[in-house]
C-alpha cells in the first residue's frame, strides 16, 4: 500500500478484482474487472470505436480495438452500441503498471492517498457477484460514457459495490472525477485565507485539508444519495431503455 497508489504483480490479482493503469504519463487512470483466465472487462467511450472504425487512430481514453490481439481471438469483444469491452490483460495494461483497487479502507487510509481513484471506504461484494455484474454488463452495456457521471471507475465501482448514485446532477463515484473537481474548489473556497494568513505554508495546508475533505465527502462509502440496486434493473434506474429506443427509432 504506497501514498499514490497500490501496485502489484500479475500473480497477485484474483478473479473479481477491481485492476487499474495508468495512461498518459500518469495523467490519468484507466480501470476494469478482472475476471480471471488473463481478461478484463471494462469500459471506454463508444464514440471512440466509430472514431477508428478503418483507422488506425488513438483512442483518448482507451485504443484496445486498434490492432488485432496477437494472443486471444475474443479480445476486444463488445456488443453493438455498447461501450464495455472484454480485453486480454495484456491490451488493458498496454506495458503500463499493474495496481488493484482497494476496499473498505478506514477513513484515515483513504484521506491519507495523495490521489483519488486508488480506494474507497465502501465494502466489496463477494467476487462472484462481481464478475456476474461485469459479464452482465458486458453484454448489456453501462449506458452512456461521461467523463465525470459514468467512467471507467464508475463502471468498476459500481461491479464491485452494486451502488449506485441518486443524484444524477452531482459528481459520479469516480475518485479521479473528485479529484478533479476538489482540488480547483479547494483553491478557490481557500483563496480569502490568504489575507488573514501571511504563511504561504498555512494557506497550503488549509487548502490541501480542504482538497482531502472534498474527496473524502464524495466516496460512496460515505455517501448518503447511493442505493443498492441490482444490475438487471440497472437500465431501469439509468433510464437507458428510453435513449436506446430513440437511437433505435433514429436509426
Amino acid at each position: 500500500m504506497g501514498l499514490l497508489s497500490h501496485r502489484v504483480e500479475r500473480n497477485e490479482i484474483k478473479p473479481g478484482d477491481h485492476i487499474y493503469t495508468y495512461r498518459a504519463i500518469f495523467t490519468y487512470s484507466h480501470h476494469g474487472i478482472f475476471v480471471g483466465g488473463s481478461k478484463v472487462v471494462h469500459f471506454i467511450p463508444e464514440r471512440k470505436f466509430k472514431a477508428i472504425a478503418g483507422t488506425s487512430s488513438n483512442m483518448e481514453e482507451d485504443d484496445d480495438t486498434s490492432s488485432p490481439c496477437p494472443t486471444f481471438p475474443d479480445c476486444g469483444f463488445r456488443q453493438p452500441n455498447s461501450g464495455v469491452v472484454l480485453s486480454c490483460l495484456d491490451c488493458f495494461l498496454r506495458n503500463g503498471s499493474l495496481h488493484c483497487f482497494e476496499y473498505e479502507v478506514s477513513p484515515s487510509v483513504f484521506m491519507a492517498k495523495i490521489r483519488g481513484g486508488t480506494c474507497t471506504t465502501a465494502p466489496s461484494d463477494p467476487s462472484e457477484t462481481v464478475i456476474h455484474r461485469a459479464m452482465y454488463l458486458l453484454q448489456n452495456g453501462f449506458g452512456s460514457y461521461d467523463v465525470f457521471q459514468n467512467n471507467c471507475e464508475d463502471f468498476a465501482l459500481y461491479c464491485k459495490t452494486g451502488l449506485l448514485i441518486v443524484d444524477k446532477q452531482g459528481v459520479g463515484r469516480s475518485g479521479q472525477a473528485s479529484s478533479v473537481i476538489g482540488a480547483p474548489l479547494a483553491a478557490v473556497l481557500s483563496s480569502p485565507l490568504k489575507l488573514l494568513m501571511p504563511s504561504p505554508v498555512g494557506v497550503a495546508t488549509v487548502t490541501a485539508g480542504m482538497y482531502v475533505m472534498s474527496r473524502y465527502a464524495t466516496d460512496i462509502g460515505v455517501r448518503s444519495d447511493v442505493i443498492k440496486v441490482a444490475v438487471e434493473d440497472l437500465a431501469v434506474n439509468l433510464e437507458w431503455t428510453n435513449s436506446n429506443n430513440e437511437e433505435v427509432a433514429e436509426n
